[in-house]
């Protein structure tokens, strides 16, 4: 067991989520799943929401199969709110083992001012639970964490993502997006990189938000208002959830379930041939 695992299970919340997500589920999957910790390959630990984050390993395995499937080596992946940096360090060892796991490389961008969040705009930005220097960064110390394919990208978002607008993904695709920056406008900011041509992106992009889950969230607020705008300023791009990823889960209770996002590019031109690029389907009738 790791020591970031250890850590984790020292916090009180942890145990709180244990019992209400994990303990609620069926006797037997538990018992199966404490066999997957200790004998099952990593795949099947992310099938078993075994690995710190699941929204993350689920993310980075979901879009890995993805990318190589379409003959793509690399995928990248983006981090919006990296704050303390625990999220960014995931997803760096995360994709370390899908990397063994599948082949597919990945390139880790993680976007924050550095300084904190900035001051809200309007009500949209939730004043009453956010306020200006919320979730400061501590540079120093976590930019020696990062390995060569994670970069830290710092300042205004609006400002940083003119440039990342420009820059060629082609290789890479854009693959995965985990938003944390708990305002509306910095969310709209975010959301601008899925406006990039649709060579750069794969077709399907899948898209964490993790400020959902308080009371006073709301869809005409916070990060599900700008989700909602975009898809109806740029209909080609459409983001919804997946109606159905609860019910492929083994564990159904998890929370990072009603999270998860994608973001559907449908002028990829894997989404518009229109000519036969193979055999036909032909279904068996166990009635002939």
């Amino acid at each position: 067991m790791s020591l970031a695992y250890l850590k984790k299970l020292s916090q009180t919340y942890i145990w709180k989520r244990i019992f209400y997500e994990r303990l609620s589920e069926p006797i037997h999957l538990n018992i199966i799943a404490l066999f997957v910790s200790l004998f099952g390959s990593y795949r099947t630990k992310i099938d078993f929401d075994l690995v710190i984050r699941p929204q993350h390993a689920y993310s980075l395995l979901s879009v890995a199969d993805q990318a190589k499937a379409l003959g793509y080596d690399r995928v990248s992946i983006f981090e919006f709110g990296v704050a303390a940096g625990s999220g960014l360090i995931n997803l760096q060892e995360i994709a370390k083992k899908i990397t063994k796991s599948t082949g597919i490389h990945f390139d880790i961008y993680g976007f924050d001012t550095g300084a904190g969040m900035p001051p809200p705009q309007s009500y949209k930005d939730h004043p009453e639970i956010y306020q200006a220097g919320d979730f400061p960064m501590v540079f120093e110390k976590l930019s020696r964490l990062l390995d060569d394919n994670t970069k830290l990208v710092l300042g205004p978002i609006a400002e940083s993502m003119k440039a990342f607008l420009e820059k060629d993904f082609s290789k890479a695709p854009i693959g995965f997006v985990s938003i944390d920056v708990d305002y509306y406008s910095s969310t709209v900011d975010a959301l601008k990189l899925l406006t990039h041509s649709a060579n750069n992106m794969l077709p399907q992009v899948m898209i964490y938000l993790d400020d959902l889950e308080y009371p006073s969230h709301n869809s005409w607020c916070g990060e599900q208002a700008a989700v909602h705008e975009f898809t109806e300023e740029h209909p080609m791009r459409p983001i919804e959830k997946h109606p159905f990823l609860r019910s492929y889960r083994i564990f159904k209770n998890a929370r990072w379930i009603d999270h998860m996002y994608q973001c559907h590019v449908l002028d990829h031109a894997v989404r518009n041939q229109l000519t036969p690029s193979r055999s036909n389907i032909v279904l068996s009738n166990p009635y002939l």
